[in-house]
């Protein structure tokens, strides 16, 4: 009798699935232009992956884009009307029960879940999934692909063991087995995308796994922000933010101020004012593989300066970004006694990081890489917007057979910014960008103008030259 149950219970529950697999292979031929994204965390803060729904969307491809929707997308992903986004439930960690348990009951119900919402969506030629994180999505897409004729193509942003050591550190045997089956299914893919050469190399070499490297590039709207559309940005901040407030009333009423510029209704014009702050920006994830307390140390230093009789500005310094290391950060904020420098951590709208970008004077990363092989996309984002930039220094990695580090693909220090290995120097660095701002003869200009002439390359030509001929050919 128990046996017959369970029979019954395994033909009621493989049933409808095997119908719905029929039915999708019967589909499969009308839908060899649509295109499954995944991300398995939110969808608004994964640029990256919302450029590639754009660019496939631009190239004639339907897209389906599944993940978690807590932050707000680009107009441009939300306004396209070949790209669906598909919100993933997200189960929060149980109250109860040793961390183990806790772990695996979540890893449980993503795979079921995210399986669940791939074989409800229409058949996709492929299947796009950002790793990290992996764990389960890799083997779950690659199932579904296997199900429904899609082919898995993996986009290697880091690997997600290396980001679980910087907590459980690189021993513990969550992280080994992580590593173990981001190993082992790696291999399942039909193409992979990573990030730099760096980790082309390393994944060749350690992983067997075959990569082509596509950059991040800036998005179109990543770019100068004009002084008119600076001024609005400044005066709706300042509605919420005491830092970007006037320092001082205008005498004549008809002209508006923020503590960047100046507005003249009059003539319509923007002006910026003398002896204005020095504006520089931060973004962040708020997590471990980026050290705040170096900035909060150098930012000390850089206001003793000024104490000490140094030419040099107040500062404005905006930390944009949500995690779960916020209110840690915010209390040393809050214990700071800074006279020369205000420092706020906003949460912006997606229209509105581009126009601080490229509103700034200078960008700030603390960015470590977790396996030393990526890259921060906000120093891509900032270089689109012709920002100059401090960037903190990678430790190589030496999981192969000669050193590999990142960061040289991207920052070229004395060229387009400066690199950095502690509070001292990037304090340093500081006095030496800031030093008589804003002086148009300054390495600070002389970085910007560098930027400007570089031409660089745009996410979507460079996606069409690389990404596009790999799904055509294929």
């Amino acid at each position: 009798m128990a046996a017959s149950c369970v029979a019954l219970l395994v033909l009621s529950v493989s049933l409808p699935l095997l119908l719905l697999v029929v039915w999708k292979r019967w589909r499969w031929g009308r839908a060899a232009r649509h295109v499954i994204v995944v991300v398995l965390g939110d969808v608004g803060r994964s640029p990256r992956m919302q450029y590639h729904a754009l660019s496939l969307a631009k190239r004639g491809f339907s897209v389906t884009l599944l993940g978690f929707c807590h932050s707000r997308p680009h107009d441009e992903l939300l306004q396209s009307d070949r790209i669906r986004i598909v919100s993933l439930t997200e189960l929060q960690r149980l109250a109860v029960g040793p961390h183990i348990l806790q772990y695996g009951v979540k890893v449980v119900f993503q795979a079921v879940h995210l399986l669940w919402k791939l074989m409800c969506r229409e058949p996709a030629a492929y299947i796009f999934l950002q790793n990290p994180p992996g764990l389960p999505a890799i083997a779950i897409c690659w199932f579904a692909g296997c199900l429904c004729g899609s082919k898995l193509v993996i986009d290697w942003h880091n690997y997600g063991y290396s980001i679980m050591g910087l907590v459980h550190g690189s021993g513990h045997p969550l992280v080994l087995l992580a590593k173990w089956y981001e190993k082992f299914c790696g291999r399942l893919s039909h193409l992979n995308l990573c990030v730099t050469n760096a980790m082309r190399e390393d994944l060749a070499e350690n992983w067997g796994i075959k990569a082509v490297t596509v950059y991040d590039k800036p998005a179109s709207f990543f770019k100068e922000t004009p002084l008119d559309l600076q001024h609005q940005l400044f005066m709706k901040l300042s509605c919420t933010y005491s830092a970007f407030r006037a320092r001082s009333d205008p005498s004549d009423p008809g002209t508006e101020r923020s503590a960047f510029t100046e507005w003249d209704a009059q003539s319509g014009t923007v002006t910026r004012l003398a002896g204005r702050p020095a504006l520089l920006v931060s973004s962040t994830s708020w997590t471990e593989d980026e050290d705040f307390s170096i900035l909060l140390a150098a930012l000390e230093k850089f206001e003793q300066l000024i104490d000490d009789g140094e030419s040099l500005p107040s500062l404005v310094c905006v930390i944009t970004g949500k995690g779960p290391l916020k209110d840690y950060y915010g209390r040393l904020i809050c214990q700071k006694r800074f006279q020369h420098i205000q420092v706020c951590t906003p949460w912006l709208e997606a229209e509105d990081y581009p126009l601080l970008l490229g509103s700034a004077d200078l960008g700030v990363c603390l960015h470590r890489s977790s396996s030393s092989l990526d890259l921060p996309m906000k120093v891509v984002d900032m270089f689109g917007c012709c920002l100059p930039v401090c960037a903190v220094s990678f430790r190589c990695s030496q999981t192969s057979c000669h050193p590999l580090c990142s960061l040289h693909e991207l920052v070229k220090h004395g060229e387009n910014g400066l690199v950095f290995e502690d509070a001292e120097e990037l304090a340093a660095q500081l006095q030496v960008l800031f030093s008589k701002f804003p002086d148009p003869a300054g390495k600070l200009n002389q970085f910007r103008k560098n930027l400007r002439e570089s031409e660089q390359l745009r996410w979507d030509e460079s996606w069409k030259q690389t990404v596009l001929p790999l799904i055509t050919d294929t």
